[in-house]
């Protein structure tokens, strides 16, 4: 005697086969869009702390008092940024950290920094003997 189970059909025994592997598919889908984007975002942020750094380092290669405040407003939210004088030159640092979505925080927490330097405007030029640069 047989069980009707066994007499059923292939395509009646793989029936919830789909349903299974859509089950395992679709979250390792989502995932891994929202590694994609959390990557895209997080390469967004980096290229506003090189240009927020870059812009930091321009304005006090200028004698600018205020350069700290707009590397700051060019840089990510939460960004530490510190101006450098160094005999000629001016080196600008911006740390922030990387935006993580929600509970992924920790897991996806990443470091972000750019520096940049720049010759300082007023040193340029001079020579020392009263001399002037060809213009």
């Amino acid at each position: 005697m047989r069980s009707d189970r066994a007499s059923g059909s292939a395509r009646d025994r793989e029936r919830g086969f789909v349903t299974a592997e859509t089950a395992v598919a679709l979250p390792a889908l989502v995932l891994l869009c929202a590694l994609l984007v959390w990557g895209v975002v997080t390469a967004a942020a980096q290229i506003r702390c090189v240009d927020a750094a870059r812009v930091g380092a321009r304005a006090a290669a200028r004698g600018d008092g205020n350069a700290a405040a707009l590397a700051r407003a060019a840089a990510p939210a939460g960004a530490r940024v510190s101006v450098a004088t160094g005999g000629d030159t001016v080196r600008v640092t911006v740390e922030a950290p990387s935006p993580a979505p929600g509970r992924l925080g920790g897991a996806l927490s990443v470091r972000l920094h750019a520096e940049a330097a720049a010759a300082r405007e007023d040193v340029i030029g001079s020579t020392g003997g009263g001399e002037r640069w060809p213009a």
